[in-house]
């Protein structure tokens, strides 16, 4: 195990920017190549799950090191400066790290900052970038993977333990994503949305590693007898993906539990107004399907997202 800065810049009243990587490799090197996985968290700073999942990882791999065949590069908190300050942009420039992607050496500090990621990552043969929701929305556990690379990891993805995998097309910014970025690159990236924004959750922690380390067995990055039990997903090749707004402002008070199976026409929750007592709306499923998405900050406003739901596909044109 060697822990190495990949970016360092030099900061107002004496204080520096840092960014480390942890590399954990075979006590033994084959002469042969040996196949790399990068684990990524921490672009946004207000994103503390993925800390969770590689503090869990790095754990394993401690104990483990005898298992290891390849190469696990682990890059906790990638936004340090948002992770210290409990911002998700990247403070002072008010920026969107994974907006910004690929970045350069001469660009804003911002831009110096996603550039030394992306070549340190660059020759990975699987990355994963790991993220949270916001504080206001908790997701189970999902891979957001793009269309244009879906043929190369959508079959990584169903080996990573997770609920849901979510094939979307390109979306005006995506080009400006890690995940795209390493992909162009020929690293085969998948995006691991879950839980909520500055908050941990343990069993979500604990599904992701064993996703990971049994993606790395398939991968013979690991070589060990323990067989890792995974779900099967469900996959947005075969359905429809369903948004829930709020027709009012007011409290949202919901009535099911994340990740619950409904039908159409269940009740999501209300809307309700504190002061005189009165329900503004109830808000019911329109279709059947798993609901993956669900407001976790009660207050809202005209429009403001409540609920994400996977359905099976309509059969229209």
């Amino acid at each position: 195990m060697k822990t190495t800065e990949i970016f360092t810049s030099n900061l107002p009243v004496g204080e520096k920017l840092s960014v480390k990587r942890t590399r954990f490799e075979p006590k033994v090197v084959d002469n042969k190549k040996m196949k790399r996985i990068s684990i990524v968290s921490g672009i946004h700073g207000d994103e503390l799950e993925g800390q969770l999942v590689i503090y869990l990882l790095a754990q394993w791999l401690n104990k483990n090191s005898d298992k290891l065949k390849g190469i696990v590069d682990i890059y906790p908190a990638v936004n340090s400066l948002g992770v210290d300050t409990i911002t998700r942009g990247f403070p002072l420039y008010e920026v969107d790290l994974n907006r910004t992607f690929p970045g350069s050496a001469n660009e804003f500090l911002p831009g110096q900052v996603v550039h030394a990621l992306a070549n340190d990552v660059k020759g990975s043969d699987i990355a994963i970038d790991i993220h949270s929701s916001n504080i206001f929305l908790r997701e189970i556990p999902q891979i957001r993977i793009n269309k244009e690379y879906s043929k190369s990891t959508l079959p990584l993805a169903k080996e990573l333990n997770c609920d849901f995998i979510w094939i979307h097309d390109a979306v005006t910014v995506l080009e400006a994503t890690f995940s795209h970025t390493m992909n162009s690159m020929g690293t085969k990236t998948l995006v691991v949305e879950m839980g909520v924004g500055m908050r941990l959750t343990k069993e979500y922690g604990n599904q992701l590693l064993t996703g990971i380390l049994n993606l790395m067995k398939k991968e013979q990055i690991i070589e060990c007898d323990e067989e890792f039990v995974v779900r099967t997903p469900f996959s947005s090749e075969i359905g429809d993906v369903f948004y829930l707004n709020a027709p009012k402002s007011g409290l949202f008070v919901p009535a099911l539990d994340h990740c619950a199976i409904i039908k159409e026409g269940d009740k999501i929750g209300d809307i309700v107004d504190p002061l005189t007592g009165t329900i503004y709306s109830t808000l019911k499923a329109p279709n059947d399907g798993i609901l993956f998405t669900l407001r976790e900050y009660p207050v809202v406003y005209e429009g403001s997202l409540i609920a994400r739901i996977f359905g099976e596909k309509s059969g229209k044109n």
